[in-house]
């Protein structure tokens, strides 16, 4: 399928350069070779070189510029964990403070709450011995006046004359008076 054509060198072939039988064909390819060298180094590999030299040029910049970011990154992080630590430790002297704060407070309002509560009782206890002495003058009077019908039933006649009642009064009051020690 492939046709292959043999190429003599009598019929235009190519140059074999293994063949030393065409030795003055591999002169004059060495001559046009390092003839083309020169041109070719100037023209190609001078450009290509150079291009070589900035591309690992600006490689290096790349590099280096990755670097100081990286480094410039670590200072931006280590700078904001500082900030981030100094707003904890004010956080926490916030919430100190305000801890303190409440405390007091708490304190004031207790300091409060018991004098309100001391000025309660003692204005329930001057209420409760104003009650007292009005149940006990209550109590006197019913005494004075069953002690005047208890007289009237024994003596069978009426006992409302002011004078006894001054002084059935008068004995109420000294048998409800604290007793001053000896009798005479």
């Amino acid at each position: 399928m492939f046709l292959m054509i043999a190429v003599t060198p009598s019929e235009g072939g190519g140059f074999n350069p293994l063949d030393f039988k065409q030795l003055g064909i591999l002169f004059w390819t060495w001559i046009i070779f390092f003839a083309a060298l020169f041109p070719i180094w100037k023209v190609v590999m001078g450009p290509v070189s150079r291009m070589l030299l900035a591309r690992d040029e600006k490689a290096a910049s790349a590099i280096a510029a990755a670097e100081k970011a990286k480094s410039d990154a670590e200072a931006a992080r280590a700078a904001v964990e500082a900030s981030l630590t100094e707003a904890r430790a004010e956080a926490a002297r916030t919430v100190e403070a305000a801890h303190a704060r409440a405390e007091v407070r708490e304190r004031e309002i207790l300091e409060e709450a018991k004098v309100a509560s001391e000025k309660l009782l003692e204005r329930a206890r001057t209420e409760i011995k104003s009650e007292q002495a009005k149940a006990v003058a209550q109590i006197r009077a019913q005494v004075v006046d069953l002690s005047l019908a208890a007289a009237a039933k024994v003596l069978e006649r009426k006992v409302d004359a002011a004078d006894d009642r001054k002084l059935v009064e008068a004995m109420v009051a000294s048998a409800g008076a604290p007793a001053t020690g000896g009798r005479t």
